[in-house]
C-alpha cells in the first residue's frame, strides 16, 4: 500500500527552506500539495477548497504578490446556495496603462463522492501550478503590460468563478486584451499539449505557430472550430468560455481527456513528470510571448 503524502507536511517543508526557486521549479510540489488527500478534492465551498485557497495565497505571497479575494454566490445543481472565492493578484507592467492580460486556472475539483476522494491532480492542480509558474516568471522579470494572475473557483459547478470575474473585473472589460487559461496540463500518453483559440483569432494563431517549433513538448492546435462536435470543441469547455462569450480573445492550454479524467485515480502518482514540466515551461514561454506582442492584437469594437 502506498502511503499518501499530506499537503501540510510538504508545505511546512517548503516554507522552512525559504529558498528562491526559478519559475516552474516548484510546479511538482504545487501539484503534489494541491492534490493531496487532506485537500479533500477541493470542492467549491468546502473546507478542502478553503485549504487549497490558503495554500495558493501563501505561494503568491512567497512570490511577492498579494492576493485579493473575490467571493461570489451561486446555486449548485441541487439549487442549494453555494459560495466560492476567486483569488486575484496583479503584476504591474513596465508600460503603465493600456491593455492588460488575464491568466487563469481553476483550483476547485469534485470533492469526495461515495467515500472516494477526487484529488484532481491533472484537473486542475496542474493548471494552478502553471499559473504560479507564470506568476513567478513575471515577478522575476516584469511584463510589458499589467498581468492579472487569477485562481478561479467553481469551474466544475458551471464556470461560476469565471462568470463572477467577468461580471466584476478589476479593470474595465474593454482593457482586457487576452485571457490565457490553463486547465489540465500534465497527462498525455503521446506527449501532446493542445492550444485552442487560434482558429478563432489570427493573432493568437500566429503567436502559437511561432511558439510550437521550440516548445518543450509537442504543441498542437485545435479543438476550437465549428467543424468539431460539441464535445471536441473546447471553446466553452473551461473558464475561457466566459471570456469568449464576453468578446475577449482567449487561448486555452490543456490536454485531451485521459482514463483518469474526473475519476478518483487522478492522483499525483499518475502524472508523467517530464511531460508536465515541459508543459509548464511551454505555457510560461507562451505567456511571455503574448505579453510582449499584446499591442499587436487588433482592438475590439467598442
Amino acid at each position: 500500500m502506498i502511503k499518501r503524502i499530506h499537503a501540510a507536511a510538504i508545505l511546512a517543508l517548503l516554507l522552512a527552506t525559504g529558498a528562491h526557486a526559478a519559475p516552474g521549479d516548484r510546479a511538482l510540489d504545487d501539484v503534489r500539495i494541491l492534490s493531496a488527500d487532506d485537500m479533500q478534492g477541493r470542492l467549491v465551498g468546502s473546507p478542502g477548497g478553503a485549504k487549497a485557497r490558503a495554500y495558493i495565497v501563501e505561494r503568491l505571497s512567497q512570490i511577492g504578490l498579494t492576493a485579493v479575494e473575490q467571493p461570489f454566490a451561486f446555486k449548485g445543481r441541487n439549487k442549494a446556495a453555494r459560495t466560492g472565492v476567486n483569488l486575484i493578484a496583479r503584476i504591474d507592467g513596465t508600460e503603465p496603462g493600456g491593455r492588460v492580460m488575464v491568466v487563469t486556472a481553476h483550483y476547485d475539483h469534485l470533492g469526495v463522492q461515495n467515500g472516494e476522494i477526487y484529488n484532481g491532480a491533472d484537473d486542475n492542480a496542474s493548471g494552478v501550478a502553471g499559473l504560479l509558474a507564470v506568476a513567478e516568471a513575471f515577478k522575476a522579470q516584469a511584463p510589458k503590460h499589467a498581468v492579472y494572475i487569477v485562481a478561479l473557483d467553481g469551474e466544475e459547478g458551471g464556470l461560476q468563478g469565471a462568470r463572477a470575474f467577468v461580471a466584476a473585473p478589476p479593470v474595465p472589460l474593454a482593457r482586457i486584451a487576452l485571457n490565457v487559461n490553463f486547465d489540465m496540463l500534465s497527462k498525455n500518453a503521446k506527449g501532446e499539449l493542445y492550444a485552442a483559440g487560434g482558429s478563432q483569432n489570427a493573432w493568437v494563431k500566429a503567436r502559437l505557430d511561432a511558439l510550437a517549433p521550440g516548445a518543450a513538448v509537442t504543441l498542437k492546435q485545435g479543438h476550437d472550430t465549428g467543424a468539431d462536435d460539441s464535445f471536441d470543441n473546447w471553446t466553452y469547455q473551461s473558464d475561457h468560455g466566459v471570456f469568449a462569450k464576453a468578446g475577449v480573445p482567449w487561448v486555452y492550454f490543456g490536454v485531451e481527456d485521459h482514463p483518469e479524467y474526473h475519476k478518483p485515480t487522478d492522483d499525483f502518482a499518475t502524472i508523467p513528470q517530464a511531460f508536465f514540466l515541459g508543459a509548464v515551461k511551454t505555457v510560461v514561454e507562451a505567456a511571455r510571448a503574448f505579453d510582449a506582442q499584446l499591442d499587436g492584437l487588433p482592438e475590439r469594437a467598442k
